[in-house]
């Protein structure tokens, strides 16, 4: 069983920045590759970002390339992904998810195991 706990999500302007956090508990050594979703009001639930927990190899979707950063911190065991120059449209609750063992489709929701709660992210003026 992993644990996963998101925080760091709020108001940000447009061009603004926030770092999203995603900490790890329970059966670490589980986790070969972790990854963010989001889902906007209406929509479903999308990949963001996906990041190999050794290697640390990443992965993004078109829309956030050059603005988002996905890393993870071992000792921490924390996942993070740092947002820049936000747009509105980056509006939506972010997730952070562990892959299931054996899984290569890190775009997929339904390769993910274990989900956190979410943090809510508004991109307004």
């Amino acid at each position: 069983q992993v644990y996963l706990v998101e925080s760091g999500g709020g108001l940000a302007q447009p061009g603004g920045s926030l770092r999203l956090s995603c900490l790890v508990s329970g059966d670490i050594d589980s986790v070969i590759s972790m990854g963010w979703f989001r889902q906007a009001p209406g929509k479903e639930r999308e990949f963001v970002a996906a990041t190999t927990w050794i290697s640390e190899s990443t992965y993004y979707t078109d829309s956030v390339k050059g603005r988002f950063a996905v890393s993870r911190d071992k000792a921490k065991a924390t996942l993070y992904l740092q947002m820049n120059n936000l747009k509105p449209e980056d509006t939506a609750v972010y997730y952070c998810a562990t892959m299931k063992p054996g899984e290569k489709k890190v775009y997929q929701s339904s390769s993910y195991l274990y989900w956190g709660q979410g943090t809510r992210v508004t991109v307004s003026s």
